[in-house]
């Protein structure tokens, strides 16, 4: 049985990583990512070390709209830090009651230095991804845990209970990006892609142009042929990012998916509508993914009463302990999952890799899937390679448009439990 773990001290830090081209979606652009690092010491002097790639567009356009970029980032990052200084001295036995014991208070605090008071909780769950990793980090380097399975509490095992030999790789293609770049994503090997829907304007101009990007992606690609389907065609995932502010204007996407001979190939659509409109989607004839919604174990559990019939996880933006919690309500309700990105750094995709690695395949391809695009938009991608304790691992890069995790993978636990040495500099003994 684990000890109980008292934490002596805490550190956090950040760096500011540019992006490759402004990035946009819900109606804002980024310039750059956050990365911010926390640290857990124990009295043993053992320490957790945990990345957040913060995500302030993503989970509340409200606070990134209300505030400069910066002044946007540094509100969460305030977050994180007050959530360190809160648990010093503390004790915990496993990282799950932990983040339960003060996710509440970081969320209250969060309302008031945002002054959001609808401050969407995801944003909150965002500023502690980095202490949770470092809890988790810290909680197995106490006790002698090398390998991510042995992490997994039991509670949670069984919605991770699968070991896949190959994990899809889903690269993000939003607005922007020329049909060429999908035909060479597809070139490259690339079947399951991550396309935005939901572009600016109203909701006639939104429709309208949803309608003409996905009638030329169709166009382009729709005759591809990949393994990974039983039919052989590429499936299509789009993200409309709560933009359908009503089921009929999704349905006539949906009637105009059939009119072109796509909608076959709709493997999902992921958070179609504002989360506040709780609309029932039992009778829609796609499979709907909940995402920003799910913030929690019992959002998830509404969104699937309503409907959704897929759940976007995200260990990288919603916590891993969290997560734990919804894949596993996910699973005893027999809604699949798969892992999406933040725009993470290459150790963050690690871990959202090895949840990804044991999930129950998603249906119709008999893999899981982890989506990653952080080599798409950072600028510094190969210098944050560097800090991957195993960055250069075969199982670390995409080939043909999947992750091979052999057995040296899952012997190494894609290294999420191994010390970088840049990170941890930040933190030199006092």
């Amino acid at each position: 049985m684990a000890q109980d773990i008292t934490i002596a001290a805490v550190g956090s830090n950040f760096e500011r990583e540019p992006l490759v081209r402004p990035f946009g979606f819900k109606g804002g652009y980024m310039s750059e990512i956050w990365q911010s690092v926390a640290m857990l010491q124990a009295e043993s002097g053992r320490r957790g070390i945990g990345l957040c790639s913060q995500g302030v567009l993503w989970s509340d356009a409200q606070v990134f709209a209300g505030h400069s970029e910066s002044g946007g980032n540094a509100l969460m990052y305030a977050m994180s830090e007050w959530a360190l200084q809160r648990l010093k001295g503390q004790k915990f036995s496993n990282p799950v009651e932990l983040l339960d014991s003060i996710r509440h208070d970081v969320y209250a605090y969060g309302k008031k230095i945002t002054g959001h008071a609808g401050l969407r909780e995801t944003f909150a769950l965002n500023a502690l991804v980095g202490v949770d990793f470092a809890a988790w980090t810290l909680y197995a380097a106490e006790n002698g845990i090398t390998r991510f399975d042995d992490l997994i509490p039991a509670a949670y095992r069984p919605a991770l209970a699968h070991r896949h030999a190959k994990v899809a790789s889903i690269p993000l293609m939003a607005y922007g990006i020329p049909i060429e770049e999908l035909q060479a994503a597809v070139a490259a090997g690339y079947f399951f892609m991550k396309i935005k829907i939901g572009q600016p304007g109203t909701q006639a101009e939104m429709l309208e142009k949803d309608k003409a990007r996905i009638s030329a992606i169709h166009a382009a690609i729709g005759d591809a042929r990949t393994p990974y389907t039983a039919n052989g065609k590429l499936p299509y995932y789009f993200d409309a990012n709560g933009r359908y502010e009503s089921k009929e204007t999704l349905q006539r996407l949906l009637d105009h998916t059939r009119a072109i001979g796509a909608f076959d190939q709709i493997a999902l659509i992921e958070e179609p509508f504002p989360e506040e409109l709780e609309i029932d989607i039992r009778d829609l004839p796609a499979r709907i993914a909940a995402d920003e919604s799910a913030h929690t174990d019992a959002d998830a559990l509404k969104r699937i009463q309503m409907g959704y019939t897929a759940i976007a996880l995200k260990p990288i933006a919603k916590t891993f302990s969290m997560s734990l919690k919804i894949a596993q309500l996910a699973h005893e309700h027999g809604v699949p999952c798969f892992c999406a990105d933040l725009t993470v750094s290459p150790i963050l995709v690690e871990w959202n890799k090895a949840v990804a690695a044991r999930l129950a395949p998603f249906p119709g391809l008999g893999l899981g899937l982890v989506e990653t695009n952080g080599h798409q938009n950072y600028r510094h991608w190969e210098t944050m390679r560097g800090y991957h304790p195993r960055g250069d691992a075969p199982w670390a890069q995409t080939k043909r448009g999947v992750f091979e995790l052999d057995a040296d993978y899952y012997a190494q636990s894609g290294a999420v439990l191994q010390v970088s040495p840049h990170y941890a500099a930040m933190f030199a003994a006092k």
